[in-house]
């Protein structure tokens, strides 16, 4: 293995959870040495959230891969001087917590800039560190709400749904990771010192809200739910297959609608001067789904998708994990990687993207059992076997 492009950056992860640690385990993946600091007795929280093994959850296994585990009890004076000290030797600080806590603790940037000029700390939090909302608790669902996202999510006429996964905070975490790169590149290539990244949840999604702000702004316009269609881009949706099953058709690119309408059996529209660009299209679009629906209806999706395939229409089956699991471009491509825990269970996981050809991120850890490393890395800060005793003996560690 090549050497990786991030090996020598050390950080200290903070935060809980998801946005902070899969900010972290981004550049983890890519080479940093992350150190992460968890409270004493149960640790980070995303432990014991949704499906356990053995105590701990598979998800901590996909999360905190390649990164170390000590506990140091932040609530104690003690414990705040030692996070202070890891800051002072460390090249990127990451928490999320609510803006005013790392204040509160004597952690501050002042504090961490004035000890470390060259510390980057990224500050993830639900509404930033600014602004009216900025004390109040953020988590990723309220920053959907926030950002328009779930309510566009859903049919017409009934109550806004999630997504299914918690996109505020990998958004949020995968802006965060960016914006460390940029402040290293910033740091290291143009001599600069180090930075604040102020990452927050609602923004990230916000940032991805494509034509929305556009239309209301030039139109008055409001976009509202559509279910499986993209208003204003036609066709593309989801189409009812005859095993029930739904076939996913993106045939809104000029040529490729004429050649699904032939495929199809629809010359009529194909050939219809009114249907060749996108916004005569998008004036009959229920017209043009229900052609597409009542042919859909008569098939499989295997027979479907052959067919689209045949035609060079982009499309394809919704998935679901077991479909992901058992997909062989998935293999191919080693986007699932395994992993096996510290308790023995061998885990699928994503693996990890992007992929560059000549210095490739990988899995080269599993993710570490509760403070694992804390007598490691607190030697190699300067403590010796006594010192870290007596840390341990007044639970300033553990």
């Amino acid at each position: 293995m090549a050497q990786q492009i991030l090996e020598g950056i050390r950080v200290l992860e903070l935060g809980q959870l998801i946005a902070g640690p899969f900010a972290a385990k981004t550049l983890a993946d890519f080479g940093a040495h992350i150190i992460k600091v968890e409270p004493p007795g149960q640790g980070d929280p995303l432990r014991k959230w949704r499906m356990l093994h053995e105590g701990t959850s598979v998800w901590w296994e996909a999360q905190s891969r390649n990164k170390e585990s000590i506990c140091i009890d932040l609530r104690q004076p003690e414990g705040q001087a030692l996070v202070r000290k890891l800051a002072a030797e460390a090249d990127v600080l990451i928490e999320n917590f609510r803006p005013g806590t790392m204040e509160k603790w004597g952690l501050g940037w002042d504090v961490l800039h004035a000890d470390n000029p060259r510390l980057i700390m990224l500050r993830v939090s639900g509404y930033g560190q600014t602004g009216p909302k900025k004390d109040e608790p953020g988590f990723a669902a309220v920053a959907e709400a926030m950002a328009g996202l779930r309510h566009l999510t859903g049919e017409p006429g009934r109550a806004p749904v999630r997504a299914g996964l918690s996109l505020g905070d990998t958004i949020a975490g995968l802006h965060g990771a960016m914006g460390v790169l940029l402040a290293l590149y910033q740091r290291d290539a143009r001599g600069g010192e180090g930075q604040v990244i102020d990452v927050a949840l609602y923004e990230s999604l916000f940032n991805l809200s494509e034509s929305l702000l556009p239309e209301y702004s030039a139109f008055g316009a409001v976009r509202q739910p559509a279910g499986g269609a993209l208003p204003g881009i036609a066709p593309s949706n989801a189409y009812p297959c005859a095993s029930g099953e739904y076939v996913l058709v993106a045939a809104n690119g000029d040529a490729i609608f004429k050649r699904m309408m032939l495929a199809i059996g629809r010359p009529d529209l194909a050939d219809d001067p009114s249907l060749a660009q996108n916004d005569g299209r998008v004036k009959r679009v229920d017209e043009i789904d229900a052609a597409i629906a009542a042919w859909s209806r008569t098939q499989t999706v295997d027979s479907a998708l052959a067919l689209l395939r045949e035609a060079q229409v982009p499309s394809g089956r919704i998935y679901t994990v077991k479909d992901i699991a058992e997909d062989p471009h998935y293999r191919a491509r080693g986007v699932i990687e395994s992993v096996t825990s510290a308790g023995g269970l061998t885990v699928e996981v994503p693996g990890v993207v992007p992929k560059l050809s000549a210095s490739p991120g990988e899995i080269h850890d599993r993710a570490p059992t509760l403070g694992e490393h804390t007598d490691a890395v607190l030697k190699q800060a300067g403590f010796d076997d006594a010192a870290i005793a007596d840390l341990r003996a007044r639970k300033v560690i553990a």
